[in-house]
């Protein structure tokens, strides 16, 4: 089990190569969807030897050390992962055969290729949520806009091209200030270990030096989330992008901004050891109205949408704000809420996407106001489509509720978060806005008087989709198989959430405490820093951690 992780991006990463050499007729959508089903295996071996009881970092794999003595300090390729970070992993296993499944009546032309670039993506996306080592971190982070570059210029819709070089502008210009701030990181700590980079930014870093560190993890991570402003390349990459590649890019591409933000940038920049840290309060407010705006604003912008895509882009915008929120709150409810909103939302939202390829996949367009009454011909996919809109409306018994309840209610009692209740009760408009536009799609969809455009099979040439229009009908059996699972954990994690919860809640404390100062980083203290040592806390130290997480 030593190697379990490195089997884990060995699969997807060898079968992907594998599949671009093997002949088309062998290494088609067999052999990708095989591929991905190999590695759900491995991830599922993987969780059934993991001790989801403990907080510590497991299945821990390192390579051979790189060192540079001329730049003082190493490199390590190193693997390992908390139940935070396994628990993404089986949301990312999960998904993506799913998005594999719905991709083999969607593309009809260079299909090896794309399932290709679907494999290379899966391997980036579990490389990010088990690297232990900074550089290796941002490696995986970075290869991830390869795939998703070619899967939205390729098989994209008719402004593919501009989605696909707008989204790799924006998230590799970001990324570009993240790595400067990781080199700093490495450079001043003598190593890339995460866990002896974060120890030794809490313990030896003056203030003024995390602070710009912070910002320019914000910089890479922000843009990733994506969190309001830095969202504007999302919409149009949910519109272009094709029924596989949409699944991933909303389910698990996302998340990787949203995990960097947990588990690096807030424990460097926010987790105070000292009570030096003089911009805390300042960058909690600023972040904190960043979430609100991004919530109200992009509900309201997806209120007056036709595209039913662009609906569900903003949808997905909005909901990540509840998602950063409850990391701000910095207590157990808002951090618990804000990990199980990742997994909610990666559940939700790509259902929400393939439904709505579902309907393309019919009727050629994504206007809700030229269609309507498909209630009364499709009943299976109105079930679906009203279970996940009940889901990210946040309707007791469902994944979502449980999900935005802890954010708002971490955000709402924290001590941590300046003006917290103004930032609870202005983000729970949010929910009162997301009901109005989601029930407005459902209605227009399902309800009203049966309508649906004229279509033929040359209706839209300029479309990467080549395949021609399904004939009109209720989903066959192979599309309410790839929703059955989603819905089936929307009800369970609303239903019955305690395990999820505890599995993660010792790492979770762990991270908003001070990490224990380790003997391996470099013990010079900044000159900045005049203030008197006080006793620090271990991992996993109750007894010397307050209510509000600091060392008391």
């Amino acid at each position: 089990m030593d190697l379990i992780l490195l089997y884990l991006l060995a699969v997807p990463l060898i079968g992907a190569l594998l599949g671009a050499f093997l002949p088309a007729r062998v290494a088609g959508r067999g052999w990708g969807v095989m591929v991905s089903l190999a590695t759900t295996l491995v991830a599922i071996m993987a969780a059934l030897q993991f001790n989801w009881g403990s907080g510590v970092q497991q299945f821990t794999f390192a390579g051979p050390r790189l060192a540079l003595p001329q730049y003082s300090f190493e490199l390590t390729f190193k693997l390992g992962v908390d139940s935070i970070s396994m628990l993404m992993v089986l949301l990312t296993v999960l998904v993506h055969p799913i998005a594999m499944v719905a991709s083999m009546e969607s593309v009809s032309f260079r299909a090896r290729e794309h399932y290709v670039w679907m494999n290379l993506l899966l391997a980036g996306t579990i490389g990010v949520f088990v690297a232990r080592d900074l550089l290796l971190f941002y490696a995986f982070f970075e290869f991830t806009l390869v795939p998703v570059f070619f899967l939205l210029g390729i098989w994209g819709g008719p402004e593919r091209r501009t989605a696909a070089a707008k989204q790799f502008i924006y998230t590799f210009s970001g990324s570009v200030f993240m790595l400067t701030a990781m080199i700093y990181l490495g450079y001043r700590a003598g190593t890339f270990d995460m866990e002896q980079v974060i120890s030794f930014a809490q313990h030896q870093m003056s203030p003024d030096e995390r602070l710009w560190v912070f910002i320019g993890l914000l910089c890479g991570l922000g843009v990733k989330t994506p969190l309001w402003p830095l969202h504007t390349w999302l919409p149009l990459a949910h519109t272009e992008a094709p029924s596989g590649g949409q699944v991933d890019l909303a389910s698990l591409v996302l998340k990787l901004g949203a995990y960097g933000l947990l588990t690096i940038a807030i424990p460097i920049g926010l987790v105070d050891v000292y009570g030096s840290l003089f911009y805390r309060e300042q960058a909690l407010v600023v972040l904190g109205v960043l979430c609100v705006v991004g919530i109200i604003y992009c509900a309201l912008v997806a209120w007056a949408q036709q595209d039913a895509k662009k609906l569900v882009a903003y949808s997905s915008v909005s909901h990540l704000g509840f998602c950063v929120l409850g990391m701000l709150a910095l207590n157990d409810i808002g951090l618990q809420g804000s990990v199980l909103y990742m997994i909610v939302h990666g559940i939700n939202s790509g259902a929400m996407f393939l439904i709505i390829g579902m309907i393309y996949s019919r009727y050629r367009t994504r206007d809700i106001t030229e269609l309507g009454g498909l209630g009364k011909v499709m009943p299976r996919l109105s079930f679906f489509l009203v279970l996940f809109v009940m889901a990210s409306v946040g309707l007791p018994l469902t994944s979502g509720f449980v999900a935005e309840f802890l954010t708002i209610l971490g955000a709402f009692t924290s001590t941590e978060l300046p003006h917290a209740k103004v930032f609870g009760i202005v983000s729970a408009v949010g929910i009162v806005l997301g009901a109005v536009y989601l029930l407005k799609l459902t209605a227009a969809l399902l309800y009203g008087p049966l309508k649906f455009p004229q279509i033929s099979d040359q209706s839209e040439p300029q479309h990467a989709d080549r395949t021609p229009p399904r004939a009109h009908g209720d989903l066959s059996g192979r599309e309410v198989f790839v929703l059955t699972p989603l819905a089936i954990l929307t009800i369970a994690l609303g239903v019955y959430p305690t395990p999820l919860l505890n599995t993660i809640a010792a790492p979770l404390r762990a991270m908003r405490q001070p990490v224990a100062e380790t003997a391996d980083v470099r013990t010079t203290k900044p000159e900045a820093r005049s203030e008197p040592e006080i006793s620090r806390v271990d991992f996993f130290d109750p007894a010397g951690v307050s209510s509000t997480g600091r060392a008391r």
